[in-house]
């Protein structure tokens, strides 16, 4: 599986990789795959995960390779110095083509500051392209900012449209979620380089675009 795994970016300190949808990032219970063990037994020291995307989520994961490197990627998005793009398409359109929402998110029982920014680059017929950039990282997101605007994330069987998923599978195939983490940039400092890193869109991804969206920057 590993060898499958495409690296976007490596060095001493870090290892970027482009994950698959459905391949979970962390081990646990009912877990029988995930990124971490895989790296495990691929590497001589253990990974050291940094930030997280959900199982179902396609692109960029950083993952360090020691302890003080894991502190210092993890100070760095903590401190929101590093920036996350996300793309999705999503049932309906929003009100403006860009925006801010700011919604805050109960995490475990506790209510959590979250923002998420979008653009729209494609917005034609029931579907709209988005760029997403997170301000905040919690759990779910953007799945539930989106969902609470109207605007559910086509193949989220989580907080999606279940009757939407259900005819487009159908009728179109869609058999995954359509959210992709789609470039990190985090500044240089020191010893620790400059990082910009795009990972590309995922075929089945892409051939959903190409079919409902006819005008985009990324087609």
């Amino acid at each position: 599986m590993l060898k499958r795994l495409a690296v976007l970016y490596e060095d001493d300190f870090c290892a970027v990789f482009d994950k698959p949808s459905g391949l979970a990032v962390q081990g646990g219970k009912g877990v029988g795959l995930s990124l971490d063990t895989l790296l495990e037994r691929e590497w001589a020291g253990k990974p050291f995960l940094v930030h997280r995307l959900d199982r179902d989520t396609s692109g960029i994961i950083l993952v360090a390779k020691s302890k003080e490197a894991a502190g210092y990627y993890a100070s760095v998005m903590a401190e929101r110095r590093a920036r996350k793009h996300y793309l999705a398409l999503c049932a309906g359109r929003p009100e403006a083509d860009a925006g801010t929402i700011d919604d805050d998110l109960v995490i475990r029982g506790v209510r959590k500051q979250s923002r998420t920014g979008y653009r729209l680059l494609s917005g034609e017929g029931d579907f709209s392209l988005l760029e997403l950039e997170l301000d905040t990282g919690r759990m779910h997101q953007i799945r539930r900012h989106l969902a609470s605007l109207g605007l559910p994330i086509l193949g989220d069987e989580k907080y999606g449209d279940f009757a939407l998923n259900k005819r487009l599978k159908k009728e179109r195939g869609l058999k995954k979620l359509l959210l992709h983490a789609a470039r990190l940039s985090i500044a240089g400092h020191g010893e620790y380089a400059a990082l910009d890193v795009e990972a590309p869109l995922p075929d089945y991804f892409r051939a959903f675009m190409t079919d409902i969206c006819t005008k985009s920057e990324f087609l």
